[in-house]
C-alpha cells in the first residue's frame, strides 16, 4: 500500500520524536504514580488524572472545534469506552504499588498480542501461523517476568494481565468506533467519562493532601498523561503507524531507567530475558497490524 500523501518523508523524525517524548511521559506518570501512592489513595491518583486531562482538553479543543467536539453518533459505545480506560487505570495505578515499574511495562505491553487472540477467539479474525507464534513468545515473556508461584512479584501479577485483557478490548472497541468518529471527539469523551466516574467514588476515599509536593506530584500525574497522548496525536498525525509502532516499546527502557533512579530497582535475568521477549513478538505484532490495517496503535500510559 502507497505512503498516505499527508505523510512526508521528511516528517517521519519528526513523528518518531514526538512518540519517543510521549513514551517517556508515560514513564514518568507511571513512576509518579508508584511513588505517590505511598502517600495518598490510588484513586485520588486516578481522578487527578482524569480531571487534568478533561479540563485541559476541554479548554484547549472547544474553542477551535466548537459543538462539532462534542458530537457523536455513538454516545452509549462513548460512556463504554470511557470506562473501559478508567478501569484499565484503575488497575494499572493498584499494580504499580506492587510491581517494579519497568516489568509492570513490560507486560503492559503484550496488549497488541492479546488482541490478535481475542479477535480470533471472538471476533473470528484470521490469525497467520507467525502470529500465533508472536502470542506464544509474547506470553512466554510475560510469565518470565511475572515468574508465577515465586515471590518475586506474587499476586499483583495478576493485576497487570487482567488490566491488559481490559485494555484490549478498549482497542477492539476503538478501532471500530474509529471509523465513523473523530479521534479528538473520543479524546474529549474519555477525559470527561474518567473523570465524573471518579469523582462518584472519591468521596468514598479522600484524605487531606499531605504537603504542597504532594499535590504538586498529583498534578504531575494529570500533566504526563495529558501531553503523552497529545504527543502521540502530533506522532501519528505526521508518521504513518507502521513507522511508529516499534518505537513504542521505548517506553519499557524510560520505564526501567525511572524505576532505578526513584527506587533503586535493577531487574533480574530472567525478568530481562522475558521483556526481550515481549519487546521482540510485542513490537513485531504492532507493526504487522499497523502495516496491514493502518490502524493507529494507541500506547498504554500504565
Amino acid at each position: 500500500m502507497a505512503t498516505p500523501a499527508h505523510y512526508k518523508p521528511a516528517q517521519a523524525a519528526l513523528g518518531i520524536g514526538f512518540l519517543v517524548l510521549a513514551t517517556a511521559c508515560f514513564a514518568v506518570l507511571d513512576t509518579t504514580v508508584k511513588y505517590v501512592g505511598a502517600f495518598v489513595p490510588v484513586l485520588m491518583a486516578v481522578w487527578f488524572r482524569y480531571v487534568f486531562h478533561a479540563v485541559v482538553v476541554t479548554a484547549v479543543m472547544l474553542p477551535l472545534r466548537g459543538r462539532s467536539l462534542v458530537q457523536t453518533a455513538h454516545p452509549r459505545f462513548q460512556l463504554l469506552r470511557g470506562s473501559l480506560l478508567l478501569t484499565v487505570s484503575a488497575l494499572s495505578f493498584v499494580a504499580l504499588q506492587y510491581m517494579p515499574v519497568g516489568e509492570f511495562t513490560a507486560i503492559v505491553m503484550i496488549t497488541p498480542l492479546v488482541v490478535t487472540l481475542l479477535a480470533a477467539l471472538f471476533l473470528r479474525e484470521r490469525v497467520t501461523w507467525p502470529r500465533w507464534l508472536l502470542v506464544a513468545g509474547g506470553f512466554t515473556g510475560a510469565l518470565l517476568v511475572v515468574q508465577p508461584g515465586s515471590d518475586v512479584i506474587g499476586w499483583a501479577s495478576l493485576l497487570p494481565l487482567v488490566m491488559v485483557f481490559t485494555y484490549a478490548w478498549f482497542q477492539i472497541l476503538t478501532s471500530k468506533m474509529a471509523r465513523t468518529e473523530d479521534p479528538m471527539t473520543m479524546h474529549f469523551y474519555t477525559g470527561w467519562v474518567g473523570a465524573l466516574l471518579a469523582s462518584l467514588a472519591l468521596p468514598l476515599v479522600w484524605q487531606a493532601i499531605p504537603d504542597a509536593t504532594t499535590f504538586a506530584l498529583l498534578c504531575l500525574i494529570g500533566l504526563m498523561g495529558t501531553v503523552g497522548h497529545f504527543l502521540l496525536i502530533l506522532a501519528f498525525a505526521r508518521t504513518q503507524a507502521s513507522t511508529l509502532t516499534p518505537y513504542l516499546y521505548g517506553q519499557i527502557g524510560f520505564a526501567m531507567f525511572c524505576g532505578w533512579l526513584v527506587f533503586g530497582h535493577v531487574a533480574g535475568q530472567l525478568e530481562l530475558i522475558g521483556i526481550v521477549l515481549i519487546v521482540l513478538c510485542g513490537a513485531t505484532a504492532s507493526w504487522l497490524t499497523a502495516r496491514d490495517r493502518r490502524l493507529p496503535v494507541e500506547q498504554p500510559e500504565a
